[in-house]
Parts: C-alpha cells; structure tokens; sequence
C-alpha cells in the first residue's frame, strides 16, 4: 500500500512535534526551571563544599542560559 506524499506526518496534515508552539514553550519551561534548580543546587553545594555537585550544578546553569539566550535570539 502506497501512501500520499502531503505536508506534515503521514498525510495528516499535522505539524511536527519540533515546529509546535506548545512544545517550544514547555522547553523553554524546563529549562527555566533547569536554572533555577541549578542555583539552588549550586547554592547548596558551596555551603557543603561537594566539589562534584558545584561542577555538576556550574555546567547545567551555564547550558541553561546558554539555551535561553540562544531562544530568545531565534537562534532555535
């Protein structure tokens, strides 16, 4: 069986899930929310002194901002 070539998913005339308004939102969602719990986690593992956690918490915030800057640019 042969299937129509039409625009979007499978003929349905659906967008895909990566041009969805919805989807953009809740990514930029979690990670606005990835930031936040980043510093927190950052926060706390300074006054623990846990060397792994304050890299670990370090990298999501620089990522985190990193892909919020890139959104708000257009850039995704």
């Amino acid at each position: 069986m042969r299937y129509e070539v039409t625009d979007g998913v499978a003929g349905t005339g659906m967008q895909i899930y990566s041009q969805s308004e919805g989807l953009h939102f809740m990514l930029n969602f979690t990670v606005a929310l990835a930031l936040l719990i980043g510093l927190v986690l950052f926060w706390l593992s300074r006054r623990g002194r846990i060397l792994w956690l304050q890299v670990w918490s370090f990298g999501l915030v620089i990522f985190s901002i990193a892909y919020l800057v890139a959104a708000a640019m257009g850039m995704i």
